[in-house]
């Protein structure tokens, strides 16, 4: 589904913005900022090769990322909090955003990934169709929360090749508490059911990272302390309803972050006992095809946005960011 441009100009509704589950209806065409944080105005934290994500998609040359600033979950310990909740990063006209993305194409990068692109959605869709115009073949992959209106997957479908959606919750309780949504679990659910059908497993599966994903599903999900049941419980539903063979990422990657700070288990790192209780049911579960973080005290990828090079796992930018 293609933007539509207003009477005014602007690629957003006159109506009022309901990109995401909270359907705020805020004035974005007029400049006011929506739940997500952001108006009308595109505006990204950052643009380059980045080597943090599975290897089906990192490969030997890194995935193109383009970190959106804004977003619809809110989640408290968001570890992109400077650009989730934060509201850093720079604001892209259409042409600039797109000059610097082509660009990125051309550098070597196995695909093109929208980190947090749902609720700037008509930037991106304008953008994909643009690149596509300019002929430009990668992967386009949608990286997301998990947190989406199921019935817009089919307008992110008709231009992403990878889906790379969390599962954050399966408790509606802790979701209300991070998030403040307890339908997250339900959304996540049907959102994730149209993008399997959408685009099937993803293909082809090689965790070796020699070869690289050209389109389907893999989804991650965050072991939070003190949450072992949720995960447990998130791992189930999976399997239960997609089967043994969904490309699953069980990360334990969290790290407190400021707002964290008096949540009880939510101000401590996730202990090696706790992911490995997870780990262990995934393995009972038989999924078979799986990506482990067995090192929970790797920051390699624990980004600060403050710098030219936010992921200190990665090497230098090969692009600017202005």
């Amino acid at each position: 589904m293609s933007p539509t441009i207003t009477p005014s100009g602007s690629i957003w509704s006159a109506d009022g913005c309901r990109w995401c589950p909270r359907a705020c209806g805020a004035a974005r065409h007029a400049g006011a900022a929506g739940r997500c944080g952001e108006s009308d105005v595109c505006r990204v934290a950052q643009i380059g090769a980045h080597f943090g994500e599975e290897p089906p998609l990192t490969g030997r040359c890194g995935s193109g990322a383009v970190f959106f600033t804004g977003c619809a979950c809110r989640c408290f310990f968001c570890q992109n909090h400077q650009i989730s909740t934060g509201g850093a990063g720079r604001t892209y006209t259409a042409d600039k955003l797109f000059d610097a993305v082509h660009t990125l194409a051309k550098t070597g990068v196995h695909n093109l990934n929208f980190v947090t692109a749902d609720h700037v959605w008509p930037h991106v869709a304008r953008l994909c169709a643009r690149l596509r115009a300019a002929a430009v073949t990668l992967p386009f992959v949608f990286n997301s929360s998990g947190y989406h209106r199921p019935d817009h997957v089919p307008a992110y479908a008709e231009w992403m090749d990878i889906f790379l959606p969390d599962f954050k919750f399966a408790d509606p309780d802790l979701a209300r508490t991070v998030m403040g949504d307890e339908r997250y679990p339900r959304l996540a659910l049907e959102s994730l059911q149209r993008m399997v059908a959408a685009r099937g497993f993803l293909e082809p599966w090689d965790p070796t990272g020699a070869t690289v994903a050209r389109r389907g599903v893999l989804v991650r999900h965050l072991v939070l302390p003190g949450a072992v049941k949720n995960s447990l419980a998130v791992v189930r539903l999976l399997r239960e309803e997609f089967g043994r063979y969904l490309p699953l990422s069980l990360m334990s990657q969290y790290r407190p972050v400021a707002a964290c700070a008096g949540r009880g288990d939510f101000a401590r790192r996730v202990t090696a006992e706790e992911y490995r209780r997870v780990t262990e049911e995934v393995e009972r579960l038989g999924f078979e095809q799986v990506f482990i973080q067995p090192d929970v005290t790797n920051d390699d990828f624990l980004p600060d946005f403050s710098r030219p090079q936010p992921f200190r796992g990665n090497p230098p930018p090969v692009t600017a960011n202005a």
